[in-house]
């Protein structure tokens, strides 16, 4: 498997972190992206990141940008989709690389939500479909979910997982195909209550984060919930949770206080404002403080 050729179809905040792992490993990678100017932004933003990581930037220039799908994809062994979070676009592009690529080409997703079989729905060959769920930045963050499909092929699973492990992430099989496989469902049970916490006037927005930054939330870096369950007693973990749940947040829908702010346009740093105020200066330190800890987390640093 070394050596393999990879396409990753967007180039957007994932795709060019993704072609960057695997152009860093030694694979031949194409990209491509509809947006001439999103794809031709791809070597400078590759290379700036090498530059902070202090890697060498010369594998920026490894990856090749392709101004149509079909140029890109073709003879790739793997193709890695990171377009925008829309089903009928991804099952669109899907749709498009199942006549393009090879018969024994893996067609991997990106989507951070959206059922795999959702995607693969009405293709000839769903066995060769497959999730892997990248995290943010994708060059730093060693977690990817590869999630088997109902109708996924196990070889395909293996021979992903294998290849992600090659070039140094830490893959994960999820087994079970369902919405948010297992990392977003962990964030957004714990955003559900924080979101409740802030609207029901326990306390503000910073006072839900200092609390989690100050807590239990330096601990999970080492110790993750199910360990933290047996590190304390799962007989306590039962008396806990007998008294709580029945008065945590249970709502199916978006938070209305979500929902609001959203329809107001305070959509977070972009914005300037969404839960907290953000300045452009304090957006800035804010990600810079994020880059620092992950690279200092990982041994970038």
């Amino acid at each position: 498997m070394h050596g393999a050729k990879i396409a990753v179809v967007g180039a957007g905040l994932m795709g060019h972190g993704i072609a960057q792992v695997f152009a860093e490993a030694g694979h031949p990678v194409s990209i491509h992206d509809p947006q001439p100017e999103t794809l031709a932004s791809v070597p400078a933003r590759v290379a700036a990141n090498l530059g902070i990581l202090g890697r060498d930037v010369a594998a920026a220039g490894r990856i090749r940008l392709q101004a149509t799908l079909e140029a890109a994809v073709a003879d790739a062994e793997f193709v890695f989709e990171a377009a925008p979070e829309k089903l009928p676009l991804k099952q669109v592009i899907f749709a498009k690389l199942e006549k393009t690529v090879a018969a024994g080409t893996i067609l991997a997703s990106n989507t951070s939500v959206i059922p795999i079989m959702q995607i693969a729905a009405g293709l000839d060959t769903p066995g060769r479909v497959v999730g892997t769920h990248w995290w943010n930045p994708p060059y730093l963050v060693p977690l990817v979910e590869v999630v088997q499909a109902e109708r996924t092929e196990p070889a395909v699973v293996q021979r992903t997982l294998a290849l992600l492990q090659a070039v140094g992430k830490e893959p994960v099989h999820v087994r079970r195909d369902i919405p948010g496989f297992v990392g977003n469902r962990l964030q957004h049970a714990l955003l559900r209550e924080a979101f409740a916490l802030v609207a029901d006037g326990v306390c503000d927005a910073e006072t839900v984060d200092r609390v989690v930054k100050s807590s239990f939330g330096p601990r999970l870096a080492v110790l993750g919930p199910m360990e933290g369950a047996d590190y304390v007693g799962l007989d306590l973990a039962l008396d806990v949770q007998e008294f709580i749940l029945p008065d945590l947040d249970r709502s199916p829908t978006p938070s209305p206080y979500l929902s609001m702010l959203v329809e107001q346009g305070r959509l977070g740093m972009k914005t300037g404002a969404g839960f907290r105020s953000w300045d452009p200066e304090a957006a800035v330190r804010m990600r810079e403080r994020l880059l620092r800890h992950l690279m200092n987390a990982l041994g970038e640093a």
